[in-house]
């Protein structure tokens, strides 16, 4: 395989399909599939970098048991536990996150769903978000109803959150709780209500090279704008907490991968970016045009300031592009 040649036909209109051998990018040789990554990512997306970043809005006691989460009630990690945060609490952590020069900001809440009293605290957050702040906002809460997605969007929520996590076989051994076909039926209950979708999922669960393939093809079939790319970050007290991390190199191959698969989408490296030593540099070398930064969820995050500084010498576009 001519790699260099593939992204040169890739950038000219061809796309990667279901129905062809990718079985190459597990062998072909990294560094130059890197550069004909990052070639395609500067022909087809230009020279910007979306930074977003999270807070969690609810977390802990999660009725799911998907065995990479902290979060979960099934799993005994001793994360912290709180109920839905006040806007006026949220409204003070975005505007500080605006101010930093974040491009999008979204509150994500464990547990399977939001409803009654707390989804209205939610549509209330956004509201006062969009009044208050010009920034993007998105939203990750599981899986809600179709009157929940009508009332997010009216309120200002611009994209949608929704991991498939890994490819539709390796699901079930991932998550019992719900269903691929849950999370599929939720990515077009988004697009239904108008919004951009961000979805991805997490490498490093003991998956195969092919599950890794099928979930970037299933995303580009499912034209997926945003597509976060989770390094495991193994979690003491859940199934997966004694799995050896993903090393840099594998790290790599993958993104890249998935740029030349979903080659106009932001392919956005969200947790394990703490692998990389220079804080990720060479992932924005392979493809990768947007990242998570500041704090995380359950993990540790990276320094926004010292980002944006980074991707400023590399050379990318950051300015807020609405």
């Amino acid at each position: 395989m001519d790699i260099q040649q593939l992204a040169k036909e890739i950038i000219a209109g061809r796309r990667l399909t279901r129905d062809e051998d990718l079985s190459f990018f597990e062998e072909v040789d990294l560094e130059q599939l890197a550069i004909g990554a990052n070639a395609i990512r500067e022909a087809l997306c230009n020279n910007h970098v979306d930074l977003c970043t999270i807070i969690n809005g609810r977390g802990g006691r999660c009725s799911e048991n998907c065995k990479f989460c902290a979060q979960s009630a099934h799993n005994h990690t001793g994360c912290e536990e709180h109920g839905m945060l006040e806007p006026e609490v949220v409204l003070e952590d975005c505007k500080k996150r605006e101010a930093a020069g974040v491009h999008a900001y979204s509150i994500v809440t464990a547990g399977r769903t939001v409803e009654g009293e707390e989804l209205d605290t939610l549509v209330d957050t956004y509201a006062l978000l969009h009044k208050e702040c010009n920034i993007r906002l998105c939203a990750s809460h599981g899986l809600i109803s179709e009157e929940a997605f009508t009332r997010l969007k009216a309120a200002g929520v611009e994209m949608y959150h929704a991991n498939i996590e890994t490819s539709k076989r390796n699901f079930p051994n991932i998550c019992t709780t719900h269903t691929y076909e849950d999370k599929i039926r939720e990515i077009k209950l988004a697009k239904a209500a108008g919004m951009t979708v961000c979805s991805g999922g997490i490498i490093g669960m003991g998956e195969t090279w092919q599950d890794r393939l099928d979930m970037a093809v299933s995303l580009a079939e499912l034209e997926i704008e945003s597509i976060p790319i989770n390094a495991l970050i193994p979690v003491k007290g859940t199934p997966l907490g004694d799995l050896t991390p993903l090393t840099e190199d594998e790290i790599i191959r993958t993104v890249a991968m998935f740029r030349y698969i979903n080659p106009t989408a932001y392919i956005r490296m969200a947790a394990g970016r703490n692998y990389f030593k220079d804080g990720g540099r060479r992932l924005f070398q392979s493809g990768v045009n947007a990242t998570i930064t500041g704090d995380m969820l359950t993990t540790v995050g990276n320094n926004t300031k010292q980002d944006m500084e980074m991707l400023q010498d590399m050379g990318f576009d950051l300015e807020v592009q609405r």
